[in-house]
């Protein structure tokens, strides 16, 4: 049994972890990150736990979210989007996991992606250039190739 003690100290951890994540969702290695040099281990561990059986903390739902708001607002390829997801501590299976889940809107989104970037270079660059660029930028041959020829129907 937790005395008072105890009981007061992970309400003060799990306000100060919701105020955190409230602000701005976050996976669950940035709570840990954030909270870990703070308090001891075993009690983050419980408020993250706690947190995630009430759904506050759910790092599939944030691959999702994160994912969706690249697609609205910029032109990545697939391995930069995989890149930021993975810096933000989250596990490589769940987001490997959701790109194979999801492997057909996510090639759609980088032919479209693609497809963006060539039309806003065009004006300055060589195709060839472009195609570097985009390789660059760990677009797939495939797509950029298919952007190409979209472009020139």
């Amino acid at each position: 049994m937790l005395d008072l003690e105890e009981l007061e100290k992970k309400d003060k951890l799990k306000t100060k972890v919701l105020k955190y994540i409230m602000y701005k969702k976050r996976t669950e290695q940035e709570v840990k990150q954030k909270f870990g040099d703070i308090c001891e281990q075993e009690l983050l561990d419980e408020v993250i736990e706690e947190l995630k059986e009430n759904g506050y903390i759910n790092d599939d739902n944030y691959i999702e979210r994160a994912i969706s708001e690249f697609i609205n607002l910029k032109n990545l390829s697939l391995k930069e989007i995989k890149y930021k997801l993975l810096a933000k501590g989250l596990n490589k299976d769940l987001v490997d996991d959701y790109f194979y889940n999801n492997s057909e809107k996510m090639e759609e989104y980088e032919i479209n992606s693609a497809k963006n970037i060539i039309i806003k270079k065009s004006s300055g660059m060589e195709e060839q250039d472009i195609i570097q660029f985009l390789l660059k930028k760990g677009y797939k041959l495939d797509n950029i190739k298919e952007a190409i020829s979209m472009l020139n129907c």
